[in-house]
């Protein structure tokens, strides 16, 4: 048995937050259908559909990741028909999920009130950028536009630099993982109320909570931050160094670790006794940052790190994509899995980080193709007889 597994989700997200957040909730084990568009689908299935390297047969790289694990069901909320049907599916589910603008929910007459009154343990999520509430609630809002909205962006690149984003989409990804925090915070008060309740989660607000001691440091000190690229505005050394091979990240947060590093390295400049102490490597950081650079460029980065281990002194290589998916690490982990396309073809992702003692995680359904598990619900869980089924067809809700 899953974790989750019982929980029946309606999935009615589209790109990359709510998607994300929908594909957590698979990954561990509840039952999710994606309801879509009848023909075109829901956009992310148009991502990168067409790129010959990043794309099989027509799907690409975005939904055969954020798809996998889920169902798939068309149904057109536009017409009537389609709203009947949603309405007798939200009877038989425990969460309903979206990352529309504010008022589209509403619209569609789907929002938690209306949808509550047909199933009062109904719990609904609306993933937005700005939230439900507040004067900019209206916005439009992207992965880009949050992080930068937010204030993590303002410190993000190299000193005195332009803002930079963050490589990673956190902006997106943050809120897709707020989200899912969110609906299963709400399915476990459900244990004590008996009734659901409404998930309200902005991206703005997630970049925010993200911001964490660095906000609590600006309300004490009055003091905007400023990007200062990898270095650390406490530690020393703390940042990216070159080797003759590749870059490699030392993080020296207590003296102890800087010690050893001085040991290993012998250069008499870095074993100075006064540099034992933070406030000197402070004081003097930028002659220990450029004496440690000329010591590591005489090192291979793989055997470096190697001796850093060994004396137990924090460090990392930075690692591409090749280097980090094929880590032994990060395979002894299963954080690597294989699924496939659903025409069999074997596809390579990332797996679920959720590693579960009593209730494993680890089965990787392909994604589905439009509409391929439409007649599985609305007969087996709705209980619509093929004639039923057949005149939604043919009235083009489904």
């Amino acid at each position: 048995m899953r974790a989750l597994e019982g929980i029946r989700v309606i999935d009615l997200t589209h790109m990359l937050s709510g998607p994300y957040a929908t594909m957590l909730l698979a990954d561990l084990g509840a039952e999710v259908i994606k309801v879509e568009p009848p023909k075109t689908g829901e956009g992310t299935r148009k991502l990168l559909s067409e790129d010959p390297k990043n794309s099989i047969a027509g799907m690409g790289a975005y939904f055969l990741t954020l798809g996998r694990n889920k169902k798939s069901v068309t149904l057109d909320l536009k017409q009537d028909e389609g709203v009947k049907v949603f309405y007798e599916l939200v009877k038989k589910s425990d969460i309903v999920i979206n990352n529309f603008r504010p008022g589209v929910m509403e619209r569609l007459k789907l929002d938690y009130p209306t949808l509550s009154n047909l199933n009062p343990r109904i719990i609904t999520c609306s993933l937005t950028g700005f939230g439900a509430t507040g004067p900019h609630k209206d916005r439009t809002a992207f992965d880009m536009v949050a992080q930068g909205y937010g204030g993590g962006m303002s410190i993000t690149g190299a000193r005195g630099g332009e803002p930079m984003r963050a490589g990673i989409p956190i902006g997106d990804l943050g809120g897709g993982l707020f989200a899912a925090i969110g609906v299963l915070t709400a399915l476990q008060a459900r244990q004590t109320t008996g009734k659901g309740q409404d998930v309200d989660v902005s991206m703005l607000d997630g970049q925010i909570s993200l911001l964490n001691y660095m906000a609590t440091m600006y309300f004490l000190s009055g003091e905007i931050p400023e990007s200062i690229g990898n270095d650390h505005f406490v530690h020393v050394p703390y940042g990216v160094f070159r080797t003759k091979t590749i870059n490699v990240i030392l993080a020296c947060i207590w003296d102890g670790f800087y010690v050893a590093l001085a040991e290993l390295l012998k250069n008499p400049v870095l074993l100075k006794p006064e540099y034992k102490e933070r406030a000197a490597r402070m004081r003097d950081r930028h002659i220990i940052d450029g004496t440690i650079q000329e010591e590591l460029l005489k090192w291979d980065g793989d055997e470096l790190l190697l001796a850093l281990e060994a004396k137990e002194v924090p460090s990392a290589p930075v690692n591409t994509f090749d280097r980090a998916l094929s880590d032994a690490q990060v395979l002894a982990r299963n954080m690597v899995i294989q699924t496939r396309h659903p025409n069999n073809t074997p596809i390579k992702m990332p797996g679920n980080p959720v590693k579960l003692s009593g209730t494993p995680c680890e089965v990787f359904e392909p994604p589905p193709l439009l509409g391929q598990h439409s007649r599985e619900i609305y007969a087996n869980v709705l209980g619509l007889s093929e004639s039923e089924i057949l005149e939604l067809e043919a009235k083009g809700a489904i």
